[in-house]
């Protein structure tokens, strides 16, 4: 849940201060042995069970190892767990497990550890619902764990290796120290003495890693900077390597040399919580919400607030991912005539009126929503409140203007974007489209390329029955210096150390 708050936050930070750069020049250059990294939020915590995917990657990455890992292209590799596979039913995943591998505590990685390790993430406020279908974890044999699941799961590996499945000294998880300091097996040491929290985190290489080619820096710092026009700068000084960047400075990076790596991050637009029409009666006539569609030009949306940086589109899978379908983009051009006529249909010439939450994180589109609906007759009383209220009450309303991360699993952006109750989505209501129903049925039970067909056609279901009002999909943008390559993943709001390499 937290990522997916934070990628809003991200959004508008970047949006506030996307002119605001220093343009001075410098080539800048990179040392083989120190990687230095700019990143915008602090770490939320190094108890893995309460730490946040979006940007905790960096930090929880340096002095933990996972079970389970991803590859460039999202898809489930070899960690701690050296291999894994699934009982005819689905329902029983086995893990066998690396050896020879200890915290830093001195205490032994193994299947007691893991299940250990399991039981804690599943009980954890923010890691518990990637194992919400896990109904138990057993130990096979001093190298095998089991996990028990009461359904077929998909996206279970995804998620583990998303951020899921970090593994922590089983002593401190009994101690309940982690909140204060990590213990890991990670390849790198984490240096309290030598780190200021909210400022500096300093690790250092630990001696014989068993994946030390993965990570081939001696010293990582990582500097949570909430300005991006700082980090920025720090960058044209030679004081970072890497860092969370503006698209609008791209032009900047490109003329200093620096290497630019983008992927889209975040879906924007209006979230439909009321598609039945309980709350709000027309939100209920599928013709509505497919008018306030039409009414919204996208591909304007995002050359205006966005700065051009992500891909003009009405759907949740992300652009490039093999459920997206880039026909269904025409599904909605931008047509006003069109919309009032689809609004006369369903019986509301005139429009009708909304109660909609907004705070300083969504302002930035407030003009827009407020000036379009406008045009449809649709009447917006706004209700002011913080963010942190924003985050608790926003899916209290009919509809909102939404800012949501995305998924690089097909199965998971179902789940959690589609079918399962989530906090911008808190009334999935799929039993009233029943062809909706009936394809997550099919897409459960099926499996490989099958279940990658039906996604799609679950894409094309849910675009034309208008499930949320998608303007774009938002990039999330890293600049690194020379001899520094960063692969970004969607899902991370800031890759992993693995996804930072030499190159």
């Amino acid at each position: 849940m937290q990522r997916i708050w934070r990628a809003a936050l991200v959004a508008v930070v970047a949006l506030a201060l996307a002119a605001c750069t220093n343009a001075a020049a410098t080539s800048g250059s990179t040392s083989t042995d120190q990687l230095r990294i700019g990143t915008l939020l602090d770490v939320t915590s190094w108890d893995p069970a309460n730490a946040d995917i979006g940007f905790d990657g960096p930090y929880l990455s340096a002095v933990y190892d996972p079970l389970v890992a991803l590859d460039k292209n999202s898809r489930p590799v070899p960690a701690l767990a050296t291999s894994w596979s699934y009982s005819p039913d689905y329902l029983t995943l086995t893990m066998h497990l690396r050896t020879g591998v200890s915290f830093s505590d001195g205490q032994r990685f193994d299947a007691a550890a893991a299940v250990q390790n399991l039981e804690h993430l599943k009980s954890g406020v923010r890691s518990g619902q990637t194992y919400a279908d896990v109904t138990s974890v057993t130990e096979v044999d001093p190298d095998t764990i089991a996990l028990h699941l009461k359904k077929k799961n998909d996206s279970l590996l995804y998620y583990m290796g998303l951020g899921r499945s970090w593994m922590a000294s089983p002593a401190a998880i009994k101690a309940k120290s982690l909140t204060a300091a990590p213990v890991g097996s990670g390849p790198y040491t984490f240096r309290a003495g030598e780190s200021t929290p909210g400022s500096q985190y300093v690790f250092t290489e630990k001696p014989r890693h068993w994946d030390r080619a993965t990570y081939p820096y001696r010293t990582v710092k990582v500097f949570p900077i909430a300005d991006p026009t700082a980090s920025f700068n720090a960058m044209l000084s030679g004081q970072l390597d890497v860092n969370y960047a503006n698209a609008a400075d791209i032009p900047y990076a490109e003329r200093n040399g620096w290497n630019v790596a983008s992927k889209v991050a975040t879906w924007v637009g209006i979230q439909f919580t009321d598609r039945t029409g309980k709350q709000l009666k027309p939100l209920g006539d599928v013709r509505v919400r497919q008018a306030i569609n039409h009414a919204f030009d996208g591909a304007a949306i995002l050359k205006s607030v966005g700065q051009g940086s992500g891909v003009a589109t009405n759907q949740v899978f992300p652009a490039g991912d093999p459920a997206y379908d880039a026909s269904l983009n025409d599904r909605y051009p931008f047509d006003m005539d069109k919309a009032k006529r689809l609004l006369a249909e369903a019986g509301y010439p005139d429009g009708f009126r909304v109660t909609m939450p907004m705070s300083s994180i969504f302002q930035a589109w407030q003009p827009a929503v407020q000036q379009i609906l406008g045009q449809l007759g649709i009447k917006v009383t706004w209700k002011n409140m913080s963010p942190a209220d924003y985050q608790k009450n926003a899916s209290t309303f009919p509809m909102f203007v939404a800012v949501v991360a995305l998924d690089s699993n097909s199965a998971a952006s179902v789940d959690g974007r589609i079918a399962s109750r989530q906090w911008f989505n808190p009334n999935p209501s799929t039993e009233a489209f029943p062809e909706i129903q009936s394809l997550l049925g099919r897409i459960q039970a099926a499996t490989g390329d099958r279940q990658t067909a039906l996604i799609r056609e679950l894409d094309a279901k849910v675009t034309d029955t208008a499930w949320q009002d998608v303007w774009y999909q938002a990039n999330n943008t890293y600049f690194s210096m020379k001899g520094i390559t960063v692969t970004p993943i969607t899902g991370m709001m800031f890759p992993t150390l693995r996804f930072i390499q030499r190159g």
